[in-house]
Protein backbone atom coordinates (compact mmCIF):
# COMPACT_ATOMS: atom_id res chain seq x y z
CA UNK A 1 0.00 0.00 0.00
CA UNK A 2 1.73 3.42 -1.14
CA UNK A 3 2.06 6.52 1.47
CA UNK A 4 -0.75 8.34 1.29
CA UNK A 5 0.24 11.54 -0.86
CA UNK A 6 -0.63 14.96 1.23
CA UNK A 7 -0.55 18.84 -0.18
CA UNK A 8 -1.20 21.32 2.39
CA UNK A 9 -1.69 18.93 5.10
CA UNK A 10 -4.56 17.08 3.65
CA UNK A 11 -4.81 13.56 1.59
CA UNK A 12 -3.66 14.83 -2.10
CA UNK A 13 -6.53 15.49 -4.73
CA UNK A 14 -8.63 14.28 -2.67
CA UNK A 15 -11.48 15.08 0.11
CA UNK A 16 -12.70 12.10 3.00
CA UNK A 17 -15.62 12.42 5.10
CA UNK A 18 -17.20 9.98 7.08
CA UNK A 19 -21.27 10.84 8.40
CA UNK A 20 -23.67 7.96 9.66
CA UNK A 21 -21.96 5.15 8.52
CA UNK A 22 -21.29 6.79 5.15
CA UNK A 23 -18.40 7.42 3.71
CA UNK A 24 -17.69 10.46 0.71
CA UNK A 25 -14.72 10.32 -1.21
CA UNK A 26 -14.76 13.64 -3.42
CA UNK A 27 -12.07 14.25 -6.35
CA UNK A 28 -10.48 17.75 -5.65
CA UNK A 29 -8.25 18.51 -8.59
CA UNK A 30 -10.97 21.02 -10.03
CA UNK A 31 -8.63 22.94 -11.97
CA UNK A 32 -7.71 19.82 -14.01
CA UNK A 33 -11.19 18.38 -14.28
CA UNK A 34 -10.10 15.98 -11.64
CA UNK A 35 -7.95 14.14 -14.04
CA UNK A 36 -6.12 11.19 -12.13
CA UNK A 37 -2.37 11.55 -11.82
CA UNK A 38 -0.23 8.94 -9.96
CA UNK A 39 -0.63 10.82 -6.80
CA UNK A 40 -4.75 10.89 -7.09
CA UNK A 41 -4.35 7.22 -7.26
CA UNK A 42 -2.08 6.97 -4.31
CA UNK A 43 -4.21 8.45 -2.29
CA UNK A 44 -7.42 7.25 -3.49
CA UNK A 45 -5.59 3.80 -2.90
CA UNK A 46 -5.24 4.77 0.95
CA UNK A 47 -8.73 6.03 1.49
CA UNK A 48 -10.16 3.19 0.23
CA UNK A 49 -7.96 0.83 2.25
CA UNK A 50 -9.13 3.12 5.35
CA UNK A 51 -12.76 2.63 4.37
CA UNK A 52 -12.23 -0.98 3.71
CA UNK A 53 -10.80 -1.72 7.47
CA UNK A 54 -13.58 0.55 9.41
CA UNK A 55 -15.97 -1.38 10.71
CA UNK A 56 -18.06 1.97 11.15
CA UNK A 57 -18.38 2.62 7.26
CA UNK A 58 -20.89 0.59 5.72
CA UNK A 59 -21.33 2.57 2.03
CA UNK A 60 -19.25 4.63 -0.16
CA UNK A 61 -20.29 7.48 -2.06
CA UNK A 62 -17.43 8.66 -5.04
CA UNK A 63 -17.85 11.93 -6.45
CA UNK A 64 -16.07 14.51 -8.13
CA UNK A 65 -15.61 18.39 -7.23
CA UNK A 66 -16.15 21.54 -9.93
CA UNK A 67 -17.48 20.69 -13.32
CA UNK A 68 -15.94 17.28 -13.85
CA UNK A 69 -16.45 14.04 -12.19
CA UNK A 70 -13.29 12.64 -13.34
CA UNK A 71 -11.60 13.65 -16.83
CA UNK A 72 -9.80 10.33 -17.19
CA UNK A 73 -5.70 9.99 -16.71
CA UNK A 74 -3.99 13.05 -16.72
CA UNK A 75 -1.31 12.92 -19.72
CA UNK A 76 0.83 15.28 -18.16
CA UNK A 77 1.58 13.14 -15.53
CA UNK A 78 5.26 11.02 -15.74
CA UNK A 79 3.16 7.53 -15.36
CA UNK A 80 2.35 8.50 -18.84
CA UNK A 81 5.97 8.41 -20.10
CA UNK A 82 5.66 10.45 -23.10
CA UNK A 83 9.52 11.47 -23.07
CA UNK A 84 10.38 7.90 -23.33
CA UNK A 85 11.00 5.83 -26.21
CA UNK A 86 8.40 3.73 -27.83
CA UNK A 87 9.38 -0.02 -26.63
CA UNK A 88 10.15 1.51 -23.35
CA UNK A 89 7.18 3.40 -22.94
CA UNK A 90 5.08 0.30 -23.63
CA UNK A 91 7.22 -1.58 -21.17
CA UNK A 92 6.39 1.79 -18.35
CA UNK A 93 3.08 1.68 -19.18
CA UNK A 94 2.53 -2.29 -18.81
CA UNK A 95 4.50 -1.84 -15.06
CA UNK A 96 2.72 1.54 -13.59
CA UNK A 97 -0.78 0.12 -14.79
CA UNK A 98 -0.58 -3.08 -12.33
CA UNK A 99 0.12 -0.78 -9.51
CA UNK A 100 -1.92 1.99 -11.26
CA UNK A 101 -4.96 2.26 -12.31
CA UNK A 102 -5.44 -1.53 -12.60
CA UNK A 103 -5.07 -1.78 -8.65
CA UNK A 104 -7.75 0.92 -8.40
CA UNK A 105 -10.06 -1.06 -10.37
CA UNK A 106 -9.35 -4.00 -8.22
CA UNK A 107 -9.14 -2.14 -5.06
CA UNK A 108 -12.95 -0.90 -5.91
CA UNK A 109 -14.17 -3.90 -7.04
CA UNK A 110 -12.97 -5.90 -3.64
CA UNK A 111 -14.02 -3.14 -1.27
CA UNK A 112 -16.60 -5.64 0.37
CA UNK A 113 -19.27 -2.65 1.03
CA UNK A 114 -21.83 -1.12 -1.49
CA UNK A 115 -20.57 1.97 -3.61
CA UNK A 116 -22.76 4.76 -4.85
CA UNK A 117 -21.25 6.85 -8.04
CA UNK A 118 -22.50 10.36 -8.22
CA UNK A 119 -21.77 11.70 -11.70
CA UNK A 120 -22.03 15.03 -11.17
CA UNK A 121 -19.98 16.44 -14.30
CA UNK A 122 -18.10 14.78 -17.18
CA UNK A 123 -16.56 11.67 -16.69
CA UNK A 124 -14.21 10.79 -19.92
CA UNK A 125 -11.61 7.49 -20.23
CA UNK A 126 -10.95 6.69 -17.09
CA UNK A 127 -13.40 8.53 -15.41
CA UNK A 128 -16.24 6.33 -17.17
CA UNK A 129 -14.49 3.36 -16.14
CA UNK A 130 -14.12 4.46 -12.26
CA UNK A 131 -18.04 5.46 -12.19
CA UNK A 132 -18.88 2.41 -13.68
CA UNK A 133 -16.89 0.32 -10.70
CA UNK A 134 -19.82 1.39 -8.66
CA UNK A 135 -22.73 -0.53 -7.77
CA UNK A 136 -24.64 2.18 -8.15
CA UNK A 137 -24.80 5.20 -10.83
CA UNK A 138 -26.70 8.46 -10.27
CA UNK A 139 -25.83 10.91 -12.80
CA UNK A 140 -26.54 14.46 -13.41
CA UNK A 141 -28.94 15.46 -16.30
CA UNK A 142 -25.92 17.62 -17.62
CA UNK A 143 -23.22 15.06 -17.26
CA UNK A 144 -21.51 13.22 -20.09
CA UNK A 145 -19.74 10.13 -20.31
CA UNK A 146 -17.42 9.76 -22.96
CA UNK A 147 -14.64 7.46 -24.78
CA UNK A 148 -12.40 9.78 -26.43
CA UNK A 149 -9.45 6.55 -26.14
CA UNK A 150 -9.79 5.35 -30.15
CA UNK A 151 -11.39 8.56 -32.24
CA UNK A 152 -9.15 11.09 -30.08
CA UNK A 153 -5.94 9.39 -28.59
CA UNK A 154 -5.24 6.14 -30.79
CA UNK A 155 -5.89 4.04 -27.33
CA UNK A 156 -8.47 1.65 -26.45
CA UNK A 157 -10.71 1.52 -22.83
CA UNK A 158 -8.81 0.29 -20.28
CA UNK A 159 -9.23 0.56 -16.33
CA UNK A 160 -11.80 -1.89 -17.02
CA UNK A 161 -14.58 0.43 -18.77
CA UNK A 162 -14.45 -2.10 -21.69
CA UNK A 163 -16.08 -5.21 -18.92
CA UNK A 164 -18.84 -2.75 -17.51
CA UNK A 165 -19.54 -1.23 -20.48
CA UNK A 166 -20.27 -4.50 -22.29
CA UNK A 167 -22.30 -5.88 -18.93
CA UNK A 168 -24.50 -3.00 -18.71
CA UNK A 169 -25.18 -1.38 -22.20
CA UNK A 170 -24.82 -4.84 -24.60
CA UNK A 171 -22.01 -5.21 -26.93
CA UNK A 172 -23.92 -2.82 -30.02
CA UNK A 173 -23.69 0.05 -27.99
CA UNK A 174 -20.66 -0.60 -25.68
CA UNK A 175 -18.54 -1.10 -29.26
CA UNK A 176 -20.20 1.68 -31.11
CA UNK A 177 -19.52 4.41 -27.84
CA UNK A 178 -15.24 3.17 -27.51
CA UNK A 179 -15.21 3.80 -31.45
CA UNK A 180 -16.45 6.48 -32.48
CA UNK A 181 -16.10 8.46 -28.88
CA UNK A 182 -19.59 10.74 -28.65
CA UNK A 183 -20.72 11.88 -25.56
CA UNK A 184 -23.52 9.83 -23.69
CA UNK A 185 -25.69 12.26 -21.72
CA UNK A 186 -27.31 11.59 -18.43
CA UNK A 187 -31.03 10.77 -19.95
CA UNK A 188 -29.00 8.24 -22.50
CA UNK A 189 -26.89 6.11 -19.91
CA UNK A 190 -29.97 6.06 -17.80
CA UNK A 191 -31.94 4.61 -21.36
CA UNK A 192 -28.66 2.15 -21.95
CA UNK A 193 -28.64 1.25 -18.53
CA UNK A 194 -25.25 2.62 -17.46
CA UNK A 195 -26.78 4.41 -14.81
CA UNK A 196 -29.73 3.76 -11.97
CA UNK A 197 -31.15 7.20 -11.99
CA UNK A 198 -30.75 10.72 -14.26
CA UNK A 199 -31.52 13.70 -11.76
CA UNK A 200 -31.43 17.18 -11.37
CA UNK A 201 -27.85 18.63 -10.70
CA UNK A 202 -28.97 20.06 -7.76
CA UNK A 203 -30.38 17.17 -6.77
CA UNK A 204 -27.77 15.01 -7.22
CA UNK A 205 -26.38 14.62 -4.10
CA UNK A 206 -29.33 14.55 -1.51
CA UNK A 207 -30.56 11.29 -4.51
CA UNK A 208 -26.83 9.85 -3.69
CA UNK A 209 -27.13 10.32 -0.18
CA UNK A 210 -30.73 9.04 0.13
CA UNK A 211 -29.60 5.48 -1.50
CA UNK A 212 -26.46 5.52 0.50
CA UNK A 213 -28.75 6.06 3.69
CA UNK A 214 -30.96 3.18 2.42
CA UNK A 215 -27.77 0.65 1.71
CA UNK A 216 -26.40 1.68 5.26
CA UNK A 217 -29.59 0.32 7.00
CA UNK A 218 -29.30 -3.03 4.50
CA UNK A 219 -27.39 -5.89 5.74
CA UNK A 220 -23.70 -5.96 5.84
CA UNK A 221 -23.06 -9.44 4.75
CA UNK A 222 -25.55 -9.87 2.06
CA UNK A 223 -24.26 -6.48 0.54
CA UNK A 224 -21.20 -8.22 0.47
CA UNK A 225 -21.94 -11.21 -1.47
CA UNK A 226 -24.56 -9.80 -4.09
CA UNK A 227 -22.92 -7.72 -6.37
CA UNK A 228 -20.64 -10.56 -7.59
CA UNK A 229 -23.16 -12.80 -7.51
CA UNK A 230 -24.94 -11.11 -10.05
CA UNK A 231 -22.35 -10.49 -12.37
CA UNK A 232 -21.20 -13.72 -12.32
CA UNK A 233 -24.51 -14.56 -13.71
CA UNK A 234 -23.42 -13.38 -17.11
CA UNK A 235 -20.42 -16.48 -17.17
CA UNK A 236 -23.11 -19.25 -15.70
CA UNK A 237 -25.75 -21.31 -16.94
CA UNK A 238 -29.00 -21.71 -14.77
CA UNK A 239 -27.60 -25.01 -13.19
CA UNK A 240 -23.73 -23.48 -12.60
CA UNK A 241 -26.03 -19.73 -11.01
CA UNK A 242 -28.49 -22.24 -8.89
CA UNK A 243 -25.88 -23.34 -7.09
CA UNK A 244 -23.96 -20.16 -6.91
CA UNK A 245 -27.28 -19.01 -4.91
CA UNK A 246 -27.87 -22.05 -3.43
CA UNK A 247 -24.26 -21.47 -1.55
CA UNK A 248 -24.13 -18.55 -0.62
CA UNK A 249 -27.56 -18.69 0.81
CA UNK A 250 -26.59 -21.30 3.24
CA UNK A 251 -23.70 -18.80 4.24
CA UNK A 252 -26.38 -15.88 4.74
CA UNK A 253 -29.38 -18.20 6.77
CA UNK A 254 -26.44 -18.76 9.49
CA UNK A 255 -25.99 -14.86 10.68
CA UNK A 256 -27.67 -13.07 13.20
CA UNK A 257 -28.72 -10.76 10.85
CA UNK A 258 -31.23 -13.41 9.15
CA UNK A 259 -32.63 -13.86 11.90
CA UNK A 260 -33.01 -10.14 13.05
CA UNK A 261 -34.53 -9.73 9.79
CA UNK A 262 -37.43 -12.50 10.60
CA UNK A 263 -37.70 -11.14 13.75
CA UNK A 264 -38.37 -7.78 12.34
CA UNK A 265 -40.51 -9.11 9.84
CA UNK A 266 -42.58 -10.82 12.53
CA UNK A 267 -42.98 -7.57 14.57
CA UNK A 268 -43.68 -5.54 11.82
CA UNK A 269 -40.60 -3.24 12.15
CA UNK A 270 -37.45 -2.02 10.80
CA UNK A 271 -34.66 -4.39 10.87
CA UNK A 272 -31.43 -3.38 12.86
CA UNK A 273 -28.69 -4.79 11.07
CA UNK A 274 -24.82 -5.26 12.48
CA UNK A 275 -23.10 -7.41 10.01
CA UNK A 276 -22.94 -10.42 12.62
Amino acid sequence: MPAAPVSNGRPYGLELQVADAVATLTLDRPEVLNALDGALIDSLMVALDTVRRDDGIRVLILTGKGRAFCAGADLRDPMMALDLPAAERGRRFMASSDRGINALARALDTLGKPKVAAVNGAAVGGGVALALCADIVLMARSAYFQMPFASQLGLVPDMGASWHLMRRAGPTRAIAAAMLGERITGPQAAEWGLVWQCVEGGELRAAADAVARKLSAGAPRALKALPAMMWRAFDHGLDAQLEVERELQARQVQTDDFMEGVKAFQEKREPRFTGQ
